[in-house]
């Protein structure tokens, strides 16, 4: 987030706008008012000690500026240089700045009635024919980079880059870019106050003024990880499930809300509010900013993947994870594929079967590190719910963002959803007059991108996607024989390796002293969850019309399915109630269990002890069928090895047919009323059905009551008592929060780049290997070291909870780094499992006890990996983990975007094998020492550089050094990035 400790990168001095709805009952820290200037951060290509220079200028400036009570009434927090050269420093950083060089285009703009909605900087007064070309998304990075530009933090330099983006952007050239606001949910907030508070306490041991680490903006932490499925098909699974999730997060939320009152801007919502994404997309988000009377885009960063789903909006929004990044804020300039959409969605064809087509699409053309940007007259043909469908799967087609401009569609949301008539006509003005909006009743001026696809919608075909990653899209019609080959096929991603023998067997158990039966393909799960669906009324209500059509016919879910409904936000309970649908959701087992991510987040809970048992004993191939993102492996269920994404009808449907092997067209999905055999055709609502329960339910009071309601809190988050203290008292004997080590043996001396002498190869991975095979966030294994430690100290298994719970606690979360019960290391040679060998002596161990006796050892450690390294979640703890473990380096064939960021941001230097190489074709098995050759000095270091490799075997290649900009190569040298804001803000 924008933090003065940089946990997540983000530093930042610009005020908040007067549109804030305030949660009033939610402490800030009261601030006296002072006017803030309209400059801001960001970082151009220079050398690092240039870059270092900016970054300490930013710094410092920032440090004059945070906000209190109000969104828009910032604090003055002047600080005075305490030493000569503190002072020599600033004088010169304050010669280097200038005004704003665009002064000259700083306009104002009218209202229709008279008088001004504010002040802006124009584009089009720039009188530049290349900006009318820009992609949408672009011009929001250069509307910035020119309400920014001081002449020093960013300079007309960085302008012209992305003016000039059609010819700068294949360089891949360096810009600035300062976000308007910061976003958390708490399984990656607890992890970045906690680093906050650790860095309260180093500030102090140093000597310095701890009242330096604050949020520099405005940032919204939404809690809505924590409540986990223990109780389902119950009209008591809110209130029961609420109470389980306080108490066995108390300890976490109490942290958290001390720092709600102890750091400044840092604003919690309370559990049972909805999903982090969904409350932004309903009610935070603001679609144009307008801060005392400048008006300008709205922008966002956040801290989990799916920060994407903002893009819907026409907000530029991606996630960062909570290392990623840090001020200034300073990125690639980016390709933008243009995505064209045409026609319109065939009857009976839901968003969700859309966006598993975009992803397949889009992962297979390749957009890591690129912007997408949707455009063409398709477009006008979807929904918002629909776009910020397709926008929140960004992470699963592995773009930055997938980003569709605001048009009518978005204001009409925007009045859906509460904002007010005022509002939304100052956001058309200002999008008009400054070339940002899209009329699709106009003709169309070509943009301009870097490369193209398009898609006919009326070719989308009803899928599913799984059965462990989210881009291997299957279509309704090809399932069953899919299904078949996946038994067939040897162990990977569309592989069981069942032998022919045994995939009819039947696992016959007594469920409830009923009996009952699992086969291969059986669905355990069918959970309705996670922001990507649950946001969407379409595909909610047509999932609610699915359920009353088969209880009419007398289908009924079967018992021993664990169904669920976690709803985005409030809102839609109330449509569902208003529709009459919630009683035959109700009816089919999917009672509302809660508001959070539940099952996608794997806090699916347990399974039936009968159930689990039939699984285990007989080997079963069981299946989860959720509306989710993420169906990895592990990730829902440890006993689920078949996780398969679906829209929520089709999640009902699947749980009424209890299996996914089944043909939906020939086959009949039960026996219903009279014997009689019940098609997926009869239960199938049409999309007129779908259009006329969405236009008579959803309605604008039901936002506005809604999000007044959660300003209030509820009873059991309002009587968490905390402490007023500014720093954290830490309990040694806390299983949930314990303080990091990242400073203990801190000083003020760089520690330079560092070379990886003769290191060991600790795992050695092929394709594919996901955040959360690297740290899960689910089950924490009855047999694992983070078990054992839990135990050790008095843990009940009962209470174990999830790792992404206990991500506060850096004890538990290193025991828990590949502790992921589908890893597969070639290391050992076709075992599954969280283990690896030590290689000295040969010793099969856990992969923490391997990493200690290396560690003990003075043994440096390296990871050999294929393509898409650290794919899925913004996992801070996927490169805090490894770094705890003592892992130097990562070389893989490709990197997702943001964890390789925070391998950077950890001190982990990540490599890239040559294009054609890999372990397999350099002949490397992983046993090998590797010696990895960086220049001593990080002068001589430059972002992409070819280094050489070698190995103690007498092999020899070269790897492209994958610091990709200089502010990373500044976090290399000093340590990462929270030593190196340490030691920036001392020197202020």
């Amino acid at each position: 987030m924008y933090i003065t400790s940089g946990t997540s990168a983000l530093l930042k001095r610009a005020s908040h706008s007067s549109t804030r709805r305030t949660l009033s009952s939610l402490s800030r820290k009261p601030a006296a008012p002072s006017r803030p200037s309209v400059g801001g951060a960001g970082a151009g290509s220079h050398s690092v000690g240039q870059q270092n220079l900016r970054s300490l200028s930013f710094l410092s400036a920032a440090a004059r500026w945070s906000h209190g009570a109000g969104w828009n009434s910032p604090t003055s927090q002047i600080r005075i240089a305490s030493s000569a050269s503190d002072s020599l420093l600033h004088r010169k950083i304050a010669t280097m700045a200038s005004e704003n060089a665009f002064k000259g285009i700083f306009t104002s703009l009218p209202k229709p009635g008279g008088g001004e909605f504010g002040k802006f900087y124009s584009l089009p007064a720039l009188n530049d024919p290349r900006i009318d070309k820009l992609p949408y998304s672009i011009r929001i990075l250069l509307e910035s980079a020119i309400r920014n530009c001081d002449g020093f933090q960013v300079t007309k330099e960085d302008v012209e880059k992305i003016i000039d983006w059609e010819k700068t952007s294949p360089k891949l050239v360096e810009i600035p870019f300062k976000p308007a606001r910061v976003l958390l949910q708490d399984f990656t907030g607890v992890p970045a106050v906690v680093d906050l508070a650790c860095m309260r306490d180093a500030m102090n041991r140093l000597g310095s003024d701890s009242d330096k680490i604050n949020p520099l903006v405005p940032v919204d932490l939404v809690i809505d990880h924590s409540v986990q499925v223990d109780v389902a098909r119950s009209e008591n699974a809110v209130q029961a499930n609420m109470e389980l999730e306080f108490q066995r997060n108390r300890e976490r939320f109490a942290f958290l809300k001390w720092g709600s009152n102890a750091f400044q801007n840092m604003l919690v919502v309370p559990p049972g509010s909805g999903i982090v994404h969904q409350v932004n997309l309903e009610y935070l988000g603001r679609v144009v900013f307008n801060t005392d009377g400048v008006l300008y885009p709205d922008s966002v960063v956040g801290t989990d993947s799916h920060t994407t789903m903002i893009d819907g909006l026409g907000v530029a929004g991606w996630g960062v994870g909570v290392n990623s990044a840090v001020c200034p804020m300073s990125m690639v300039l980016p390709g933008v594929v243009g995505f064209k959409l045409s026609g319109k969605l065939r009857d009976g064809v839901t968003a969700t079967d859309l966006v598993l087509t975009v992803t397949q699409m889009l992962r297979k053309h390749g957009v890591v590190g690129k912007f997408v940007e949707f455009h063409g007259a398709g477009v006008g043909e979807i929904s918002l719910a629909d776009r910020a469908t397709i926008a929140n799967m960004s992470p699963e087609y592995g773009a930055t963002m997938g980003f569709f401009p605001v048009d009518r569609v978005t204001l009409q949301y925007l009045k859906l959803t509460g904002r007010t008539e005022e509002t939304v006509a100052m956001i058309e003005a200002y999008l008009r007059a400054n070339n940002m909006f899209v009329d699709y009743n106009e003709p169309q001026q070509e943009r301009v991108y870097s490369s193209n696809l398009q898609l006919d919608l009326s070719d989308v075909e009803p899928c599913i996607s799984g059965p462990k990653r989210p881009h291997d899209r299957v279509t309704l019609k090809e399932m069953k024989s899919d299904w078949h080959s996946c038994l067939d096929s040897k162990v990977g991603f569309k592989g069981f390796a069942v032998p022919k023998e045994a995939q009819e067997k039947v696992a016959q158990f007594s469920f409830q002293g009923q009996p009952a039966e699992l086969r291969h393909g059986s669905v355990v799960i069918a959970a309705i969850t996670s922001c990507t669906n649950t946001s969407n009324p379409s595909v909610m209500l047509g999932a609610g019309l699915v359920a009353k059509k088969a209880y009419d016919f007398g289908l009924q879910v079967k018992p021993w399915v664990k169904t669920s409904l976690a709803p985005g936000s409030g809102v839609v309970k109330k449509y569902l109630d208003k529709s009459g649908l919630q009683e035959y959701l109700n009816h089919q087992g999917f009672n509302i269990v809660g508001y959070g991510c539940t099952t996608c987040i794997g806090n699916s809970g347990d399974l039936d002890e009968s159930v689990g048992a039939a699984i285990s004993e007989n080997d079963i191939v069981a299946a989860a069928v959720l509306s989710g993102n993420r169906n990895f492996e592990g990730r829902v269920h440890p006993l689920t090895r078949a996780n398969y994404l679906a829209s929520p009808p089709l999640v009902v449907a699947y749980a009424l047919a209890g299996t996914v092997d089944i043909d939906f067209e020939k086959e009949p999905i039960g026996v219903g009323k009279n014997g009689r055999e019940v098609y997926f055709r009869d239960i199938w609502p049409s999309t007129q059905e779908v259009a006329e329960a969405v236009q008579s339910s959803v309605l604008p009071e039901m936002f506005r009551s809604t999000y007044e309601a959660i300003t209030k809190g509820n009873p059991m988050w309002n009587q968490l008592m905390v402490p007023n203290d500014k720093l954290y008292s830490w309990d040694p004997t806390s299983t949930y929060i314990h303080e990091p080590p990242y400073f203990k043996n801190m000083t003020m001396d760089p520690p330079g780049p560092h070379s990886v002498k003769d290191a060991y190869c600790l795992l050695n991975f092929g394709d594919s290997i996901t955040t959360d095979h690297i740290s899960p966030a689910g089950n924490i294994n009855k047999d694992s070291p983070a078990a054992k430690y839990l135990m050790e100290r008095g843990v009940d298994r009962k209470d174990f909870n999830s790792y992404g719970s206990r991500r506060g606690n850096d004890e538990i979360m290193a025991r828990g780094t590949f502790a992921n019960i589908r890893l597969v290391n070639k290391l050992l040679k076709g075992e599954v499992g969280p283990k690896t060998v030590h290689i000295p002596t040969g010793e099969k161990l856990s992969v923490f006890d391997a990493a200690m006796k290396y560690k003990t050892a003075g043994q440096d450690t390296i990871i050999l990996a294929g393509a898409e390294y650290g794919s899925g979640s913004s996992r801070d703890w996927a490169a805090k983990g490894p770094m705890l473990l003592g892992v130097k380096a990562v070389i893989a064939k490709s990197f997702e975007r943001i964890h390789r960021s925070n391998l950077v941001g950890m001190g982990i230097v990540p490599l890239c094998f040559k294009a054609g190489e890999d372990a397999e074709t350099l002949g490397l098995t992983g046993q090998e020492r590797y010696t990895i050759e960086l220049p001593s000095k990080i002068s001589d270091i430059r972002p992409g550089q070819d280094i050489t490799v070698r190995t103690d075997n007498g092999k020899q290649f070269t790897c492209t050094v994958r610091f990709d900009t200089e502010v990373e190569l500044a976090y290399f040298n000093n340590g990462g990035i929270l030593p190196y804001v340490i030691q920036q803000l001392i020197l202020q």
